[in-house]
């Protein structure tokens, strides 16, 4: 063993205090044994000095009277200690940490997912005329598109106060012509269609000003959906300038005529008043009538 040692060696604290008490042998013995002081082998046996020269180990085992295997640090030892390493020792906890924040991570995905379905299952817009004069009648028109099959739709329409709805199509579920809100319930699937309602100007709304039209649109029948607003058109401008009139040039050209004739298609379930606007074009240009709050076929 001596030939062979290493100059150091790793010494088994807790093997040495046992051995030396089961003996019942005092630190004192021990020292003046081994040539130490009772300060050196109290270390020793509190592990403050966890290596040793060889001698000094030899001189201990031959004090305690034991084969100096039995007091050295063996490899069984140290490979029993490693897994009790900090990160071993929590790697249990930190696996059920990595579990628990990847469930976590996983339902958050799934219900943001869900809720960017559900809020986007259907999709609504206006479309307005650019002008709109007092006591006249104007067509609006929104259309429906879904991304997939769906139990129907809740369309919330806000117009402005003083404004009347006339007519619409489809009927509306409720309409508050005073507080300037309808709303339209439709179980109906289809991927797209149109909802079009003629609405009548405040016969007081002042000119060179403008209003707005607003609303909101939620999948049927679940209600926890969030409600998606309208787009398209909000704001349409209060002149004395008919509908189909794009520039507020007082006159329907071809371009426009043609654009009106579209819209007219797309609202041929309520009664758009066509045979105003073909006289108008056919007279090449018109006028308002202020007191009468129509508008007048003014041949050029």
């Amino acid at each position: 063993m001596q030939e062979n040692s290493p100059p150091t060696v790793c010494l088994n604290s807790r093997a040495v205090r046992r051995i030396r008490e089961d003996k019942k042998l005092t630190q004192l013995y021990v020292a003046k044994v081994v040539g130490v002081t009772t300060d050196t082998i109290s270390r020793w046996e509190n592990n403050r000095y966890p290596s040793m020269k060889t001698a000094n180990a030899l001189r201990l085992a031959e004090a305690l009277e034991v084969p100096l295997e039995e007091i050295l640090q063996r490899d069984e030892d140290d490979s029993q200690k490693k897994p009790k390493s900090w990160f071993l020792m929590r790697l249990p906890k930190l696996l059920i940490l990595f579990f628990v924040l990847l469930i976590v991570i996983v339902v958050s995905a799934f219900f943001y997912h869900r809720q960017m379905v559900l809020q986007t299952s259907v999709f609504a817009t206006r479309s307005l005329p650019r002008y709109a004069a007092p006591g006249t009648v104007i067509p609006v028109r929104i259309q429906l598109r879904t991304e997939e099959e769906n139990n129907g739709f809740i369309l919330r329409e806000s117009f402005p106060l003083g404004w009347k709805i006339i007519e619409s199509y489809p009927p509306p579920s409720s309409l508050d012509n005073e507080k300037g809100v309808v709303r339209w319930i439709s179980k109906r699937g289809d991927s797209g269609f149109f909802i079009t309602y003629l609405v009548r100007v405040d016969s007081m709304a002042k000119l060179q000003g403008e209003t707005y039209f607003r609303g909101s649109v939620i999948a049927a029948p679940d209600r926890r959906m969030s409600p998606k607003p309208v787009d398209g058109d909000r704001v349409i401008k209060i002149y004395p300038f008919l509908w189909a009139d794009q520039n507020g040039d007082s006159q329907i050209d071809d371009k426009e005529m043609l654009e009106a004739s579209k819209v007219a298609e797309e609202m041929k379930n309520v009664h758009l008043d066509w045979n105003l606007l073909q006289s108008i074009w056919d007279a090449g240009s018109y006028a308002y009538d202020a007191e009468a709050q129509t508008f007048v076929p003014a041949p050029k």
